[in-house]
């Protein structure tokens, strides 16, 4: 007698989506307006989870933060452009009544040399195609008119990581600049262009692995960068100092950023402020230029009131980072303020009674 296979199909139960509403837009309350946060929302996947992380940026007291938003995610092809994903993220935002400071970078693969694709990183960007650059940032400035204020040109051009794994150039970026900072104007002349987005490192000239800031800084302004920006975007570390440690120039402390004022003023910029962008100390109890959690509380809350009582031109300091999607699995994680499963970790709850909330 043979044997007879019966198959039994289950029926799953479908799980829709949940519902996600804006609801009336909220005001993002605060005692000290220049806490900013630098959130990791580009690969954020669900819709609920960017709500839920920019709601707990309101409720700590942040009401500025700054996003990435980058140009291979949305011309993927040349002059096919979708914002499906950055729609999302601002439009939590203004809900969440967050100021954003957008950051804009990134190459896609057919904005690099053909014949050398594989061989360079997605931070290559040649002098062939800036022009591609300045479209897409107009293309994004003008998406986002009068919605958005501030953006900041390429990340951290001083460091070979950030630059192609190249000999890191400031006239090529000044060179970079000088198209997109026009395409941005011309599409919403009250935009606000951040540029220099420095990393704090007192690597030589000549070293593979990047420029000092300092000197990096002089010879953007040697270059003509003066033309090309709003507001000077500054990285500013405290890795195992006190806000309050003196700079120095063989030091990388978060009073650093002075220096970097003396040479703006030296070059007759002193009249245009710094948005320091990303800041910050780790509570890692493996890296060794970590804090203790409880350090971490002090130096960064002795971060903002430093910045509040000293610096008059440092409009925010933006804190590295506020959550990310998913574990890193390094000592970055003990940057975060949120774990990725929205469990806020004894800085977040610091700093949201120190705003006031």
């Amino acid at each position: 007698m043979r044997g007879v296979v019966v198959w039994t199909l289950l029926r799953l139960p479908v799980v829709s989506p949940p519902l996600i509403v804006m609801g009336p837009k909220q005001t993002a309350h605060t005692t000290h307006p220049n806490v900013c946060v630098h959130t990791r929302l580009t690969d954020e996947v669900e819709e609920w989870k960017i709500q839920r992380t920019l709601m707990l940026v309101r409720e700590m007291g942040a009401q500025t933060i700054v996003e990435y938003f980058p140009w291979a995610y949305y011309e993927g092809a040349r002059d096919d452009y979708n914002f499906t994903h950055p729609d999302l993220v601002i439009g939590h935002a203004e809900n969440q009544g967050l100021t954003v400071i957008a950051r804009l970078g990134l190459v896609p693969s057919w904005a690099r040399p053909k014949a050398e694709v594989q061989q360079t990183t997605d931070s290559y960007l040649d002098a062939e195609h800036y022009a591609d650059f300045a479209e897409f940032v107009g293309k994004f400035v003008e998406h986002y008119r009068g919605r958005l204020r501030y953006i900041i040109l390429w990340n951290e051009p001083n460091l070979s990581l950030e630059w192609g794994y190249r000999p890191v150039d400031p006239a090529a970026y000044v060179a970079l600049l000088a198209p997109a900072y026009a395409a941005a104007k011309k599409a919403d002349p009250q935009i606000q262009v951040l540029a220099g987005a420095l990393a704090p490192t007192l690597e030589p000239e000549g070293s593979p692995w990047g420029m000092n800031d300092l000197l990096y800084l002089q010879k953007l302004y040697d270059a003509g960068f003066a033309k090309y920006y709003d507001i000077l975007s500054v990285h500013s570390y405290g890795l195992g100092f006190s806000p309050d440690e003196p700079p120095a120039p063989d030091a990388l402390n978060f009073r650093r950023v002075e220096l970097v004022r003396e040479i703006m003023e030296k070059n007759g910029e002193g009249h245009k402020p710094i948005m320091i962008t990303e800041s910050g100390w780790n509570d890692s109890p493996r890296w060794t230029r970590a804090v203790k959690p409880a350090t971490r509380i002090d130096y960064t809350l002795g971060a903002y009131k430093w910045a509040e009582q000293h610096w008059p031109t440092v409009q925010v300091v933006c804190t590295w980072a506020f959550r990310f999607p998913a574990p890193l699995y390094t000592y970055g994680d003990y940057y975060s303020f949120v774990t990725p499963e929205f469990i806020p970790r004894p800085i977040y709850d610091a700093v949201k009674a120190w705003t006031g909330n």
